[in-house]
């Protein structure tokens, strides 16, 4: 038969298909599999359909040869074959599809799961080919056909030999290049990986003769040297059968958490394993794990999140970034579906309404996961928040606090009177009956924010306070605003309504008797501070900081903290313990010795930020002012 021109619009079409569709070039062993899956497919739902074919599952199987010599790769399958026409037809016209159309034709039919849609996969043969031939006969037919093709120059039908149904691909590999290394698919442990990444599941055998080396029956007895002999053994290179696809009491937890090291590269056991499944209007098979401790890169922009994506049991995408939110990237696992919408190349979805409707459960499902955790086995919790808190307390403040609602019962925080992690639910139900917000204090570890000055009024007054450690912490407060109507409230705000009206009224007193003395502090700092002000919140402490407005003095230290962004400045305010020594020295000062009160206002200052754990501008100078007032 004469050379036939691939009926498509232009070659040019084919020319994307060959070099630009597909990322990775060993892509192509992987879509001939999945060909030859479902040629098998077809032949054997026309078994279950009339019965008269008298083949079984066992009795089919993909056999794949490799052939260094001849630089030659084939891939052979006992399916339903192709006639003449079918050949012409599925090969000769560029994206149409043969396991398209027989899926739309059996629409109706349960269990009909074949993996091709768009009729291009077998074109990536020529990704690394020079020359593809296609030898074929159809289930019932006499007359065996043979393909061939170098790709944009057209191909040939003509008629062939082939025992039994079928069809074999023959590859011609291309020579290597300075580039690319072709012949690396002609190695067996090459081959055997990429069965292994992308095939493993593929629902029949995968067969291939794996060279061995074997002692030579007979040798290295009787202190003899041992002989060895080089051996072709015929095994199978796929599972089948994936873990996530047997019911629950068939796997045991030893063996999916050697499935989980095994894929996910891990050297510990996985601290939670989550195994969900759908059906309806998004169809899927999930198993999830959450490690149990963070890996090293974690908390680093090098970090990849997303779940392994599976359709129909053929590896897709390595990591599905869509499949997870950022507050759950710490999840590792995989999604088997046979109902997404593919782009062409199978290597990337298309957002649609199925994947968001995956996404959405599986992000509700590990919700409901780590909830059950917290309430019924708390020290495996705390475990895992150790590890993964702080990814929960960034998506609370993330994307304008979309998650905040359904992350803000899964925080933990440390507590000042139950000198343990708690929750927001659990300090909300311990608050007494007069106690209007939820008070917490900010610092680098708990002794610093137990140590605040601020502090020691709560736990005069009984009062629980949550020590804020973490960066995002405050900030995630912030854009919750509010737990069970209770407000948060930092202690080193201006007003923490925990004064008695006595109190209230002796401090204003105070203040108006000194107003003068305070407005000379408040000149003698300049632009340092808003105000000086009369404390009535302070106990042993002489003064501290206190912020006016939204930005409190950690949030100042956070945000300038940040590379290439303004600085901002929270709006300080001196507060003077009115019932401290120090206060009346001040005033004393202010009536004699106005040059030595400037000073002692400026180690106030200096001694109010180093205990907040905001470094000074200048700690000379206030070693200089210190040794000069000693």
């Amino acid at each position: 038969m004469a050379k036939k021109e691939f009926q498509a619009e232009s070659k040019r079409l084919l020319d994307l298909m060959i070099n630009s569709i597909y990322t990775h070039k060993e892509i192509f062993l992987r879509e001939l599999i999945s060909n030859a899956s479902d040629a098998i497919d077809k032949l054997y739902y026309r078994t279950l359909e009339d019965g008269a074919t008298g083949l079984s599952r066992e009795d089919f199987s993909i056999r794949l040869e490799v052939d260094k010599e001849a630089r030659t790769i084939s891939i052979t399958d006992n399916g339903i074959g192709m006639t003449q026409e079918e050949l012409d037809q599925n090969l000769g016209i560029i994206a149409r599809s043969g396991s398209l159309q027989f899926k739309q034709e059996a629409e109706k039919k349960e269990d009909v799961d074949i993996i091709g849609q768009f009729g291009v996969g077998f074109y990536s043969a020529f990704m690394v080919s020079q020359r593809v031939t296609v030898d074929t006969r159809a289930f019932g037919s006499e007359e065996a056909w043979h393909w061939e093709s170098e790709g944009l120059s057209g191909y040939e039908i003509t008629p062939g030999a082939k025992e039994g149904h079928g069809s074999t691909i023959t590859l011609y590999l291309k020579p290597d290049t300075e580039d690319e290394r072709y012949s690396e698919f002609l190695d067996q442990f090459r081959v055997q990986e990429l069965v292994k990444k992308y095939s493993d599941y593929i629902r029949y055998p995968i067969l291939m003769e794996v060279q061995h080396t074997k002692v030579k029956e007979g040798t290295g007895v009787d202190g003899k040297d041992p002989e060895y002999e080089t051996v072709f053994e015929t095994e199978t290179l796929n599972s089948m059968t994936p873990i996530w696809k047997k019911s629950r009491s068939e796997v045991s937890d030893q063996e999916l958490g050697a499935f989980y090291k095994e894929k996910f590269y891990d050297w510990q056991e996985p601290l939670k394993v989550i195994r969900t499944s759908t059906e309806g209007a998004a169809t899927y098979t999930a198993l999830l794990f959450i490690p149990k401790t963070a890996p090293m890169d974690y908390y680093t922009r090098e970090y990849e999140k997303g779940l392994q994506l599976y359709a129909s049991g053929v590896l897709i995408m390595e990591k599905c970034a869509d499949l997870l939110p950022d507050c759950y990237s710490f999840v590792k696992g995989l999604v088997d579906s046979q109902d997404l919408s593919l782009n062409i190349s199978r290597e990337m979805l298309q957002h649609d309404r199925q994947l968001k409707l995956i996404a959405g459960r599986l992000e509700k499902k590990i919700t409901s996961e780590l909830t059950s955790m917290l309430n019924n086995d708390r020290e495996k919790y705390e475990e895992f928040f150790k590890n993964f808190g702080l990814q929960l307390k960034y998506g609370m403040y993330d994307n304008y606090g979309a998650k905040k609602e359904e992350l803000k019962d899964l925080v933990l925080f440390y507590s000042s009177t139950e000198k343990k992690l708690v929750t927001l639910k659990e300090y909300v139900s311990r608050m007494k009956a007069e106690q209007k917000y939820i008070y917490y204090g900010c610092g680098e570890t708990v002794e610093r924010v137990m140590g605040l000055p601020q502090a020691e009024t709560l736990k005069e007054k009984g009062m629980e306070m949550l020590c804020l450690t973490d960066n995002v912490d405050e900030f995630a407060l912030r854009m919750l605003m509010k737990y069970d109507d209770k407000e948060f409230r930092n202690i080193s705000s201006d007003d923490l309504e925990l004064e008695t009206s006595e109190e209230k009224e002796k401090t204003k007193e105070l203040a108006e008797q000194n107003k003068e003395m305070l407005t000379f502090l408040k000149e003698s700092l300049g632009d340092k501070v808003t105000d000086v002000r009369v404390s009535g919140k302070l106990k042993s402490h002489a003064v501290c900081i206190t912020t006016d407005g939204m930005i409190t003095t950690e949030m100042e230290k956070v945000l300038n903290a940040m590379p290439a962004r303004e600085k901002i400045k929270a709006q300080r305010v001196l507060e003077v313990n009115g019932e401290h020594p120090i206060f009346q020295r001040l005033c004393d000062l202010y009536q004699n010795d106005k040059d030595r009160l400037k000073l002692y206002a400026e180690i106030l200052y200096d001694q109010a930020l180093l205990i907040e754990g905001i470094s000074l501008e200048d700690p000379a100078d206030f070693s200089q002012k210190l040794c000069q007032l000693l």
